[in-house]
């Protein structure tokens, strides 16, 4: 019996950051007309909590939007930079959690991207967030696997679409470059930022697009393949924005009834169509390493990988968008103790 519960208490630990997709079909995405409320505070970066300097200053702000239509409310969390000169824009990247986080999650990368002057706009997905740890620990299995279900799959790319629409219709959509948006996601959020960038999905004869034209390019990080559908290749040949994937040598989700490794995250990058694609693979490390978690996949490691990524990501957006490539491709070399392989886009 000690066994068991050791066990169930490491898998718990694990599933908080995991996901799985099996994608089915739903009602057309509708959206309601823009109306948020907001309330503030100031953002910490705990990367710089022991007082060091950063980059650029930031204010987080929290809103729970309400999507009328739907009946569903989308909380978020932006990171906005500041100051801002007059008529001054900024990129926005918006994030999607792994199953059971919520929109405080991965708050070193949003604060990081709005210290390097991005706004990062973190969904919380009300029917997969942290709702599903409340409640006895017996049933917690059904609760994740209710979570995974096609129809949660399509409502998080429906309040990814929502929260765009608000951000974009209001005061702050006025500062925001929309030549520049991007999705990003972990675990079942990065599933959820690949239907965003166009992944199809096919079912009772039809096709299922979720694709929004406004996201130029994608971070994806330990994303699971998309269970319930055939080959990957026909899935994501359709993305065809530029794309980064991060994962690791022991990025493995391991929950009762269900397995996926490393080999997973690879198939995913793969099977993407657009030839401007980005794969590091870190060795060594954990599936919720890339969470706010700290000595998942090793006390020493877990931070080195976490300020790897940050930068990655930044390299990567220049990159993309702005045609600096310089330090992308310097980033290998600068993180090479830390790679088992990195894979640059053309």
């Amino acid at each position: 019996m000690l066994r068991f519960s050791l066990s169930r208490r490491r898998w718990l630990a694990q599933a908080a950051a995991s996901g799985w997709v099996l994608v089915a079909t739903a009602q057309g995405p509708a959206w309601a007309t823009p109306a948020p409320a907001a309330r503030g505070d100031q953002g910490a970066d705990p990367a710089h909590a022991n007082g060091a300097k950063a980059a650029g200053s930031f204010e987080a702000l929290e809103f729970d939007w309400n999507d009328r239509v739907r009946q569903r409310v989308v909380p978020v969390r932006l990171y906005w930079p500041h100051p801002l000169s007059p008529d001054q824009q900024i990129p926005l990247l918006v994030f999607s959690h792994g199953i059971g986080g919520s929109r405080r999650g991965y708050a070193y990368l949003g604060t990081h991207w709005a210290r390097q002057g991005w706004a990062s706009l973190h969904l919380q997905h009300v029917g997969s967030d942290r709702a599903l740890w409340q409640g006895g620990m017996w049933s917690v299995v059904s609760r994740l696997q209710a979570a995974a279900q096609g129809a949660e799959a399509v409502a998080r790319v429906q309040d990814l679409r929502f929260a765009l629409d608000q951000i974009l219709s209001g005061n702050f959509g006025q500062r925001i470059d929309t030549s520049r948006v991007v999705v990003a996601g972990h675990s079942y959020g990065a599933n959820t930022a690949l239907l965003a960038s166009g992944a199809r999905v096919f079912r009772e004869g039809g096709v299922l697009e979720l694709a929004d034209p406004r996201i130029k390019a994608a971070i994806v990080i330990s994303a699971p393949p998309f269970y319930g559908e055939g080959d990957p290749g026909s899935i994501l040949a359709t993305v065809q924005v530029p794309t980064l994937h991060v994962t690791a040598t022991d990025d493995v989700i391991r929950i009762p009834g269900y397995y996926s490794g490393l080999q997973d995250r690879l198939s995913v990058y793969e099977a993407i169509g657009n030839s401007q694609k980005w794969l590091a693979v870190f060795a060594g490390g954990s599936h919720s390493m890339f969470t706010d978690r700290m000595g998942t996949g090793g006390v020493v490691l877990n931070p080195k990988v976490k300020t790897a990524t940050q930068e990655l990501s930044m390299a990567f957006l220049r990159g993309v968008l702005d045609g600096d490539g310089q330090a992308l491709r310097d980033w290998p070399h600068q993180f090479a103790p830390l790679l088992a392989r990195f894979n640059a886009g053309t």
